[in-house]
Order: C-alpha cells, then structure tokens, then sequence
C-alpha cells in the first residue's frame, strides 16, 4: 500500500487521476508528516501534534469513524490525550472525545469557536432536516446524531495556545462554516486548514446547507499562505509535503474562490438576475483541472446560487417568482395547454434523447406533478433522473438526482 506522501506525490503530478484514488476517501493510515506530529487518514482527518502534556488533537473524528480513528491513531501513538481543538462543529469532525476520556481516564480540554454551541443547538432542532440531507447526499442511512458533546473553551476570533512546551495559533475563519478555526503549529511548520481545504472544488455552494462564505475563505487561505508552511494537512484527502506545493494549492484555491466572487458581484451591480449570472459566470478551467479542485463533491454553479443568496437574497430577480403560484396549479395549466400530462411526459423523453437532461428534467417533473400517479410518468422521471445522476460528477448532485430516480420507483 501507498504512503500518504507518497499517493500525495502522484495525485499532484498527475500520475495518479483523482477519479481513480479519491483523494477524499478515509484510507485508515496513520503517518508522521513532521517531527511529533500523526496525521490520520479519515473522514474527517485527525492530525495529534505531541506535546510533554500529552496529544493536542485537531479534529476528533466523525459519528460514524470516530472508534476506528482512534484506534487507527493509537497504533502509532499511545501518548494520551490533553487537547483537542476542533475546526468547526460538522459532525464528521467533532466526536470521539470520549474515547480518549475513558481511555486515559482524564479529561481532554476541548476548544472550540463561539458558534458551535449555536450550531449544535440549530442540528437539535432541526435533526429530521439533516437526517433527511445526509440520506440524499450520502445516499446513506446512517442516523444523524442528537447529543453533542460541549466545548470546554471557546475562541471568537484569534487564540494562541501553549501546551506543553508547544505552540498552536488558532484563528478564526468565515468559510464553508461561521464557526470554523484553521490551526498554524510554527515549530512543526504544519497548517491544519480544517475544511478550507479538501482536495476538491470548495464546499462553498452545497444547496441543502446553510450559508457558505466564499469571499472571506479566499482571504483566510491567502493569510495561511503567507506563513510558508512546510506541510498542509486538510480536513480531508492526504497531506501536502513542500512549501512550493503548499503555496500553490492555497493560491490556487483562494484564486478559484475569488474569480467566482468577482464575476457574481460584478454582474449583480449591473442588475443581472440570478438566470443571467449563471448563465455567464464561468469557473477557470485550468484551476478546474488542478488535482485538488476538481468538482467532484460540490461545484462552482452551486456557489455562484450561494454568493447571490449571500449578497443578494433569496428573490432571483423574476417577478412571477416573487409570490408564485402552487407548482401544481402551473403544472395543471400547462398539462392542459399540452394536451394532457402524457403529452408533457413524452415530450421529456424526446428533450432527454437529444441530451438536453436539464430540460427535460423540468418536463417531466410538470408531468409527474399534474399527474402524480400515472406509473408510465413516474417511469419517465426514474429513467429521466437515473440517467443524469450518471452523467453528475459532484457528489451532491448525483445525490439529488439519485434520490428523485429513487422515489419514482
């Protein structure tokens, strides 16, 4: 088997295509990436910095991997727990703390930005949500978790720590959360990014989550950029060894974010509707096809929805959208115009036989919204739906579209 260096090696050279190692994938290794310092490969990663106190732990582990991450990391270092600092409170991140607890039979101080305890409440309260967004997006049953273990500490913006005869800067971040910290560990030379880097097209845009930051998470990687670390450790995929590599990984993905920025706000000044921005608003094509920024997971179409949502609010500019009518009374009226929902049915099956899924997508869900229990629709919007799931790249929209074949099954 690779070593993490050594599969980070060949995915940024190109030997070894992302589609055929997903770089985000847990691969359950547990590597030294720099003196006293385990990064541990999974979902979310773990990076223990040692220190004469004990581990400092960035991240903990998911709901679902926290044990075998642990045991994963104990394999290579025994030394008990003293700290775990937490990006941000997505529960792949965020568990496991007890583990080490009752291991150790001490407690793990655990630090944290002011706005998770915010978040934790927000996932009580709306637990069905989520339970239903993972099942779409994972295509998964697993069961959103309920409890959530407390931060013992909480940091609002900047917070440097000393344990143990070791440095960690903490720093506050807006990005693919409001409650994210990115970590800066100087004697070791190894940034934790956390989730503003992930070896994919910045989750920057996901349309079943709340608001993203695209604009401030540019700016956060740029200031972690300027520290010339040695060694990235992300909050998914592999490390990234060399300061040259590092720098262009973060520039990169900072300069992705920006040109998205830039467009949307541009055209939004001009007075374009959310149509026409998406219409124009083109991601570089040569960042695209960096290794680490492939859209395999979310992509740009749905960031530019997310920054006109975040500057501009949800209205997409459209009058008749502003109060519409009921989906089914629009789908009623057009059916009849078309000569009956099997009309609109099959004329989806003409639009998507030429390729044109997109549109056919929206024939068939008139069809199928006029006439929800015609079988031979809802054969049309399985096929229809199935068949553009296999074309998606990103993992969330092959989710939707999964999900929608599915419930015309």
């Amino acid at each position: 088997m690779a070593t993490l260096r050594e599969l980070s090696a060949d995915l940024l050279s190109g030997a070894l295509p992302v589609d055929a190692a997903q770089p985000m994938a847990p691969r359950m290794i547990a590597e030294a990436v720099a003196p006293r310092t385990t990064f541990v490969s999974s979902f979310a990663n773990v990076t223990a910095f040692g220190t004469d106190d004990g581990l400092v732990l960035i991240d903990t582990g998911s709901f679902v991997l926290a044990e075998p991450t642990r045991a994963c990391l104990r394999a290579a270092d025994p030394t008990p727990v003293s700290t775990a600092v937490w990006t941000h409170g997505h529960v792949d991140h965020c568990f496991g703390v007890e583990l080490y607890e009752r291991e150790s039979n001490r407690p793990v101080h655990v630090i944290a930005h002011t706005a998770v305890p915010r978040r934790f409440e927000r996932y009580r309260l709306t637990r069905g949500w989520n339970q239903a967004v993972n099942t779409r997006q994972f295509q998964t049953g697993a069961q959103f978790p309920g409890e959530f273990r407390a931060p013992d500490e909480l940091v609002s913006d900047r917070r440097s720590l000393d344990v143990g005869g070791r440095r960690f800067e903490l720093q506050h971040a807006l990005g693919e959360t409001d409650d994210h910290l990115w970590v800066w560990v100087p004697d070791a030379g190894v940034v934790c990014t956390g989730d503003l880097f992930i070896w994919a097209s910045p989750n920057c845009g996901n349309p079943q989550k709340v608001q993203r930051f695209p604009r401030e998470w540019a700016a956060a990687l740029r200031a972690m950029d300027a520290l010339g670390a040695e060694v990235l450790c992300p909050g998914h995929g592999v490390p990234i060894y060399g300061t040259a590599n590092v720098h262009r990984a973060l520039d990169e993905t900072a300069s992705l974010l920006e040109s998205l920025v830039d467009q949307v706000i541009a055209l939004m000044n001009a007075g374009a509707r959310l149509d026409r921005i998406l219409a124009e608003v083109k991601a570089p094509a040569a960042l695209l096809a960096r290794p680490y920024l492939s859209p395999v997971y979310d992509e740009p179409e749905f960031v530019v929805r997310n920054l006109y949502r975040l500057y501009g609010g949800w209205w997409d500019g459209n009058p008749a959208h502003l109060k519409p009518a009921r989906e089914v009374a629009v789908a009623a009226e057009l059916a009849q115009l078309a000569g009956g929902a099997g009309k609109l049915a099959a004329r989806a099956e003409e639009v998507a036989a030429s390729g044109d899924l997109a549109l056919a997508s929206h024939l068939v869900e008139l069809a199928v919204t006029a006439a929800p229990d015609d079988p031979a629709i809802r054969a049309v919007r399985a096929a229809i739906y199935t068949r553009r799931a296999s074309n998606e790249r990103s993992l969330m929209a092959r989710g939707v579209f999964t999900t929608a074949a599915k419930e015309s099954r």
